[in-house]
This record gives C-alpha cells, sequence and structure tokens, in this order.
C-alpha cells in the first residue's frame, strides 16, 4: 500500500496490486533464469542464523532449570523430506512422526539453589530432541529423538546427567507426546510401531472401483479443511501410520505391550498410575472433516492391557454446526481428576452443541470414580461453553467457561467432593476487556505428575498479562476464598517486562520470573519478595547484537473514527531526525471486537525484548526500513452491528492511522510504504 489510503474497497485492492506486481515480475525474471536457491543480503543471514534463546523447563521437585537450544532455522534437506499428509495429519513417513517439528539439539540443567551448570553428555549426535517431559519426582526427564528412520525414547539421569536410549520404534504420528510416565517414576507408557509391520500400502495403478460418498439425506452446514483423506488408498494409509502398540517401557529397558495393536489417539495414566484412559479411531473414516471428528472409543484400560468400562462409543462429527461456540453432541473433553487417584470427568452438550440454539444450560461437567461401576455424578451445569477445568481437592476446583457472542467469561468454584453444593462464582467480565482480567490460577506439581491449584493458607494465586494504559505488567495475586479480596504480591515494574512463571517458597517469597528489556533477551530470575532481593539464574546472550542499537517505541495514535491504535515503532541503529524519512513497513493483523473501548486497549509492553522468527518483519531494519509491527486494525461490530458490515473501510482507515502517525513523526516516507 502506497500513498495516501484511500477508504474505497477498489483503490485498497489497487494499492496492494501495486506493490505485487513489481514483485511478480521479479519472480518472472528469475524463473527464467536457473533455478537455484539465492542468498538475502548477509546481515540478513547473520540474524536468520543466529542461535535462539532456549526455552526452559523447570523440573517438578523446582531444583532444577533444563534448558533446550534449538536450530534457529531447519535446514533445505529437512524442508525437502517427503510428508503425507492424511486426515489433517502432516506424517514423515521415514520416521513415523509429524513432519517439519521445531526440535532441540543441547540440553543443560541449571541448579536453582546457587546457579550452576549440570551438562548432559550422551547424547545422541546431531540430536533431533522433543518432547521432554520430566518424572514426577524429577529425578529423570525423558525425550524423543528423531533419527532419519525412526522417533526414539531417551531417559536422562538428572543426578548423574547421563543419557541412555531406551527404545525405537515410537509411534509419534498423533497429536501430543508419544509417550508418558506413570505416577512411580520409574515406568513410562508409550505408543510404538506395532513389530513386523510391513511396507507401507501401494496404490493400485487401476482402482478397484468408483470412489463413493454417500449421503444421509440431512442438509448440514461445512466448513473446509486442509489434508482430507480422498480415497480408499489414503484410508489405507491413515491406518497404517496411526496403528500403534502400546507398550509400558521400565528406566531398565524391560518393555511390556500392553493389549493388542489400534488406532490409538490418546493415552493418558491415571494420577495413581493403576489405570490409562485410552482413545480408539474407528472406521468409517470421513472425507469432509479431519481427523479430531472421526468415531472414537474412549475407555479405561487397566495396566494389562485389560479393557475396565468403556466410558463412550462416539459417531463421526460431519454435521457440528457453524459458529465459535459450536461443539459434537454427547460426550467430549474427557479427563482424569488432577487431585483424585482415579476419577474420570467429561462434558456433555445441552443445546445440541449449537451456540444459536436458545438455553439455560449450555453444557454440564461429569465426574465417575474408579471402579466405574455406579453412574456419573453431574458436578456443574453451565451457562456459557466451557473451556477447562483446574482441580485442587474434594473442596475446591475452579471450572471457566466462555461465550464468543458476547466475550465473556466466567469462573465458578466447585466441591468436587459434594456434587450437589452449589457453585460459587469468582469472576465474571469481558475477555475482551483486557485491563479487567484477573488472571488464571497458579499450578503446582504433584508428587504423582499431575498438576493441581496451588492453595496456601486459603488463598488462590492469579497471574495475569497485566494490561494496562502503559503497557503490559504482568503480576501476581493473591485471592482469598473467604472473602475474594486480592492482594497484589507483584507486578513487573519499568524497565523491564517481566512475567511470573512458578512460585519456588510461598512462605519464603520466592518467584521464579522471566524478565527481559527492549534491549535484554528473557533470562530466568528468583525474587526474595520478603527481603526485595533479586538473583540472576540465566545469562542468555543477546542473539543479534547487530540490531542492539535499534530504536523501539509503543505509539499510540487515533484512527479517523476515534478508534485509540497502538504500535511498536522500530527505526533502524543510528537513524536520527536530521537523516530524513524511511520507507517503512507496516505488519499487523486486523482482530473483531464487540466494543471501540476494548479495541483501544494497549495490547502490547514498551520494554518487551523484539524477537525475529522466521517470519518477522524486522529484518527490513537490516535494509534501513522504518517497522511499525504490531499495528492493531481493529474491527469493531458493537451492539448489532457485524465486523463484516464495514469490514474494508475499517481496515482501510486502520492503515490510514499507521501510516499519517508514523509520517508526522518524520519517521517514514508516505510515497514508500507498504502494508502487511
Amino acid at each position: 500500500m502506497t500513498g495516501g489510503l484511500s477508504m474505497t474497497s477498489l483503490s485498497f485492492k489497487l494499492a496492494i496490486l501495486m506493490i505485487l506486481l513489481p514483485v511478480l515480475a521479479g519472480f518472472a525474471g528469475a524463473q527464467e533464469e536457473a533455478a537455484t536457491y539465492r542468498m538475502p543480503p548477509q546481515a540478513i543471514v547473520d540474524i536468520a542464523d543466529a542461535p535462539r534463546t532456549p526455552s526452559v523447563l523447570l523440573d517438578p521437585t523446582k531444583t532444577w532449570l533444563l534448558t533446550l537450544e534449538r536450530p534457529a532455522m531447519s535446514s533445505i534437506a529437512e524442508l525437502a523430506l517427503p510428508e503425507v499428509r492424511l486426515a489433517g495429519l502432516r506424517i514423515n513417513p521415514a520416521t513415523n512422526g509429524r513432519s517439519r517439528r521445531r526440535v532441540g539439539n543441547r540440553l543443560k540443567l541449571i541448579r536453582i539453589a546457587d546457579g550452576s551448570d549440570r551438562p548432559v553428555f550422551g547424547l545422541p549426535e546431531a540430536a533431533s530432541i522433543d518432547d521432554v517431559r520430566f518424572s514426577p519426582d524429577g529425578s529423570h526427564f525423558a525425550f524423543s529423538h528423531t533419527t532419519a528412520s525412526g522417533m526414539e525414547l531417551w531417559v536422562v539421569d538428572v543426578s548423574t546427567g547421563r543419557a541412555n536410549r531406551l527404545l525405537d520404534g515410537l509411534n509419534g504420528v498423533y497429536y501430543g507426546s508419544p509417550f508418558d510416565w506413570l505416577s512411580d517414576s520409574r515406568t513410562m507408557v508409550a505408543k510404538v510401531v506395532p513389530s513386523g509391520r510391513g511396507a507401507a500400502p501401494a496404490s493400485a495403478k487401476i482402482p478397484k472401483g468408483p470412489v463413493i460418498q454417500e449421503t444421509s439425506g440431512q442438509t448440514a452446514p461445512a466448513r473446509t479443511y486442509q489434508d482430507l483423506l480422498t480415497s480408499p488408498h489414503d484410508e489405507d494409509l491413515f491406518a497404517y501410520y496411526l496403528e500403534a502398540q502400546l507398550v509400558a517401557v521400565t528406566l531398565d529397558g524391560q518393555v511390556t505391550e500392553l493389549g493388542p495393536a489400534s488406532l490409538l489417539s490418546r493415552v493418558d495414566p491415571s494420577p495413581d498410575g493403576k489405570l490409562l484412559l485410552v482413545e480408539l479411531i474407528e472406521r468409517p473414516f470421513s472425507y469432509l472433516v479431519p481427523v479430531g471428528r472421526f468415531a472414537h472409543r474412549v475407555q479405561v484400560w487397566d495396566l494389562t492391557g485389560r479393557l475396565v468400562r468403556e466410558l463412550a462409543q462416539l459417531p463421526l462429527a460431519e454435521n457440528v454446526p457453524i459458529g465459535r461456540n459450536a461443539v459434537p453432541t454427547g460426550p467430549r473433553a474427557f479427563g482424569w481428576r488432577a487431585d483424585a487417584d482415579a476419577t474420570v470427568y467429561w462434558v456433555e452438550a445441552q443445546d445440541g452443541g449449537d451456540p444459536k440454539a436458545a438455553a439455560e444450560v449450555r453444557d454440564k461437567l461429569f465426574t465417575l470414580e474408579a471402579p466405574f461401576a455406579g453412574e456419573p455424578a453431574e458436578l456443574s451445569a453451565l451457562g456459557l461453553r466451557f473451556r477447562n477445568v483446574n482441580w485442587g481437592s474434594d473442596r475446591i476446583a475452579l471450572v471457566r467457561e466462555w461465550w464468543w457472542q458476547s466475550r465473556r467469561e466466567r469462573f465458578s468454584m466447585v466441591a468436587p467432593g459434594s456434587p450437589g453444593e452449589p457453585a460459587r462464582e469468582l469472576f465474571d467480565y469481558s475477555y475482551e476487556d483486557r485491563y479487567g482480567v484477573p488472571g488464571t490460577p497458579l499450578l503446582t506439581p504433584t508428587p504423582r505428575g499431575t498438576r493441581v491449584l496451588l492453595v496456601e493458607q486459603g488463598k488462590l494465586f492469579l497471574v495475569a498479562e497485566g494490561a494496562s494504559p502503559k503497557g503490559n505488567r504482568p503480576f501476581v495475586d493473591a485471592l482469598d476464598l473467604r472473602t475474594l479480596k486480592t492482594e497484589r504480591l507483584f507486578r513487573s515494574e519499568a524497565p523491564y517486562y517481566e512475567f511470573p512463571i512458578a512460585w519456588l517458597d510461598t512462605r519464603k517469597g520466592w518467584l521464579l520470573t522471566r524478565r527481559e528489556t527492549k534491549d535484554e533477551p528473557p533470562n530466568f530470575f528468583v525474587h526474595d519478595l520478603n527481603q526485595h532481593e533479586t538473583r540472576a539464574l540465566t545469562d542468555f546472550p543477546h542473539p543479534y547484537p547487530q540490531l542492539a542499537g535499534v530504536q523501539r517505541e509503543l505509539v499510540r495514535y487515533e484512527r479517523a473514527d476515534g478508534v485509540k491504535l497502538t504500535a511498536t515503532l522500530h527505526v533502524p541503529p543510528g537513524h536520527g531526525p536530521a537523516a530524513g524519512p524511511l520507507p517503512m513497513l507496516v505488519w499487523a493483523y486486523p482482530r473483531e471486537y464487540k466494543s471501540a473501548a476494548a479495541a483501544g486497549q494497549v495490547r502490547e509492553s514498551p520494554h518487551r525484548f523484539s524477537r525475529i522468527s522466521w517470519g518477522s518483519p524486522l529484518y527490513w531494519l537490516t535494509q534501513g526500513y522504518a517497522v511499525m509491527e504490531g499495528a492493531t486494525m481493529p474491527i469493531v461490530g458493537e451492539g448489532d452491528d457485524e465486523p463484516n458490515d464495514s469490514y474494508i473501510e475499517q481496515l482501510v482507515a486502520s492503515a490510514q492511522a499507521a501510516v499519517d502517525e508514523a509520517v508526522r513523526r518524520g519517521v517514514a516516507d508516505r510515497d514508500r510504504v507498504a502494508i502487511g
């Protein structure tokens, strides 16, 4: 988009076309030459190849931080590997895992008490690490390692740092981790490729018959999806790659098969480690929806693979209504109560799963305790759609519900040990009003490997992004469950953006945080809130020091209709007002809102470090461009008005305001602005 932006749809499209024509012409010219890869300017190469700041995992005992380093980019060789796309899954046929995962290559342990390092040794050469999980007691952690021909399960002894391979042949096709720990911290359950499996089904050169899809005669709205099944051969391939044998594997490498090989999508051990919640995909498969909508059974098995109880047999979900809060009918969202030995919970829609249907109760939450012989107990009836539940004890669980149309969210406290006891409402608010969001509860690990509500002396702890007119200022509040009054225990202060990660010790006031500034990458700190002392745990370097002098500012301005807007304006190092206006790239994504007041709230922090991913617009800073990142472009539909009623007009007005503000500041040349 160039020059003064018009308020008409036609000129909006023409402006985009003016940018694309020379770009497309350049591509056409390039195709006439030899088809070889080209390198960008060296300044961009240096940033793209710079090591990324490691990701960090806190162990259950809160003794260690585990850091995982990841390569900056995937190689051309990795991107060129074969990929099979089936029912919404993208599969690497050579490894029987998901394709194009973001894996790590180096691990290190950091002791929280003194910041000392413990290296992890014995790792495979050219490691490809994912699915990192600590044992419940923190004595070991396990991870998957992907080779050229398959996936392996490895384990590391924290006391020594020694890594060892336990087994190969993991089946990592489906979402989530292909393994999980039992509560004894000595055993894992894992999905593996069935032994003796032959080659993948070959496509018949001559089809056996036509592809037939049968309609029930009912009409239903349908979404469009990527990578759906299209033929009987696709069905055979899907079953071939998804089929898995469930096994139990101990730390000394003993492997025991559990039940028959089947189309396993999910396996979740009970907190007491004696049972397994299992979901199995069933035929007939669908050509209209992805695997998450396929027919499936939900069962409870014991640790020999014997069926204890079937909880649900759910059909294909091809006729789910279209809408933000639309869900399938029947039981859904199965899980274990994190605070109990073996109690299953699930949710059932009471409105046919249709958000347009009138209903006082949208969902009901049920529980059923082992040995699963009786009838389920109704724990909560919800006026909005179920989002999640956090378990604490027989006296407390927090149920979170939401509704898209009104942007409403509600937290209620229930007593799982007394299903007939009325729920107590804690919060009811618009999640679009970011300044008023109370936060989400902090959880703490249990000795069994689950995570439950952290409650100390009758107080629950809430953490939030802390949006404010000055930018995001994360905080921790203590909520008194008797009076429902909150006490602010911690809040991020300038010049830092500091997010609370976990309480290390509530009584001592030790809080683990992740701190960054606009010039310093995220690092981890321990706060002693009682003694008002702070100690650094990590010292990750600036990944791209050549951009250390970039000028970064959170700017505020208004759209022509009065809606307040914000953006983060980046200017190249050393550029001052005397240098004159620059070419500028505005990078934005429009979002829908129900109110102009909510749309105008600040969504960022002026103190955050600028991360540069593969798709970041900030590479253009090296080429002398200014960059307006995260420019808000709200599409407001208040009252009975819908956002699409004036989508283009509001989009163009937001872009116009962004350009006008940058020009007013003397940063941008109005005739050299692009908006993406």
